[in-house]
């Protein structure tokens, strides 16, 4: 099904485009929320008058949110979760937690479609993409850390254990003991003469 934009559509197009999509997708999310009308030759003709005013109410709705867009860039979110021992959390943060977030530190109400990430199942840093509008796309940073620690703070590595069973050669005395002949080579040599 082919459909002419008449607002921008995140991931698929900006107005005034004419896109190729899934019918259903067409028929029950674009058209019916205003997004877009049937290409038929009639509403193409309307397509450049389309795309001139959306360019004009892009730019001034960038205008408009770039106060807010200076306001997210680089401000960081911590979240202090519980984790296992590998790491792995025993929840998640979703983009609703961040959106959440967002609204409780800088007074800046979004919409959940409008952060785009997973949810996050594991400890570390993250940055994660606020789309504004589609020229508009401050990223914030998300640091997931365990409860009781600081954020950013480092667990210490441990260190490998060595196995008992694994010989350790420590002096260069050692590794001449391992050039000598072993019993087992003089049985071998015996059995491969009395085989001649």
């Amino acid at each position: 099904m082919k459909v002419l934009l008449i607002k921008d559509v995140y991931k698929l197009g900006r107005a005034g485009e004419v896109k190729k999509v899934a019918a259903g997708y067409g028929r029950n999310y674009l058209i019916p929320n205003g997004f877009a009308i049937p290409a038929t030759s009639g509403s193409m003709q309307q397509a450049e008058r389309i795309k001139v005013k959306a360019t004009e109410l892009r730019a001034a709705l960038n205008e408009e949110l770039s106060d807010i867009a200076e306001v997210l860039s680089g401000k960081t979110l911590n979240y202090a979760v519980k984790a296992g021992e590998t790491g792995h959390l025993y929840g998640s943060v979703s983009s609703e937690d961040i959106v959440a977030e967002i609204e409780a530190k800088f007074e800046i109400e979004l919409e959940k479609r409008q952060v785009e990430t997973e949810p996050i199942r594991q400890l570390g840093t993250y940055t994660v993409p606020v789309h504004l509008t589609m020229d508009l796309v401050p990223e914030i940073t998300v640091i997931v850390h365990r409860e009781g620690e600081a954020p950013g703070e480092v667990e210490p590595e441990v260190e490998p254990e060595v196995s008992e069973t694994q010989p350790q050669v420590e002096t260069p005395e050692d590794l001449e003991d391992f050039d000598e002949e072993s019993p087992e080579d003089e049985v071998l040599e015996e059995n491969l003469e009395t085989e001649e």
